[in-house]
């Protein structure tokens, strides 16, 4: 009777040693940090995110330190897939570094804007190109580069919504805002 005993203890634990494996299927698996923010509404952490995400910090610490004024000067718009200076945007411009040059105690801030098409990095590095060309021209006007920031939100920031060619033109913009110092 005692080596029954054994001998069934002895195949339990064997037994128990060499259970079936369970195969884990993908959806079974623990989700990563990225699918657990995802699943709590919050922001992924890609290289388009942390751009977008230090633009508008960048954004927030002007508007800190200063009052910004927006909507006094005209956007200037261009082309698809364009980031120079046409001759329409140039008098906008010219009133901008004029206004600029005359209160010396306030800067320009650009932001540079992209219609919904291409990738988000894509329209980002166009926007930022688009903001620095207007730079460049100001700069040319007399207005130093220390007295001018840029920004670009890309497609991140549109002022019409619908999909249709008339729509993108109002998007591919550079938005300029005075920024007053604060006392």
């Amino acid at each position: 009777m005692r080596r029954l005993l054994i001998a069934a203890l002895f195949l339990g634990l064997i037994g128990s040693g060499c259970a079936e494996k369970k195969e884990v299927k993908p959806e079974e698996t623990q989700p990563s940090q990225e699918q657990k923010a995802t699943e709590k509404g919050e922001a992924q952490k890609g290289p388009e995110k942390i751009t977008e995400e230090t633009a508008k910090v960048e954004s927030k610490e002007i508007a800190s330190k200063s009052e910004e004024v927006s909507g006094m000067f005209e956007d200037v718009f261009f082309d698809f897939d364009k980031y120079d200076i046409s001759d329409r945007a140039k008098p906008v411009l010219k009133a901008a570094a004029d206004y600029v040059i005359k209160n010396t105690g306030q800067k320009l801030l650009i932001e540079g804007h992209c219609d919904e098409r291409g990738t988000t990095e894509y329209n980002l590095g166009l926007g930022d190109r688009r903001a620095k060309a207007a730079k460049d021209y100001l700069a040319s006007l007399g207005i130093p580069s220390s007295r001018v920031d840029t920004i670009s939100y890309g497609k991140e920031k549109p002022v019409c919504a619908e999909h249709s060619e008339d729509c993108w033109a109002k998007n591919r913009r550079d938005h300029l805002i005075i920024v007053k110092r604060k006392k």
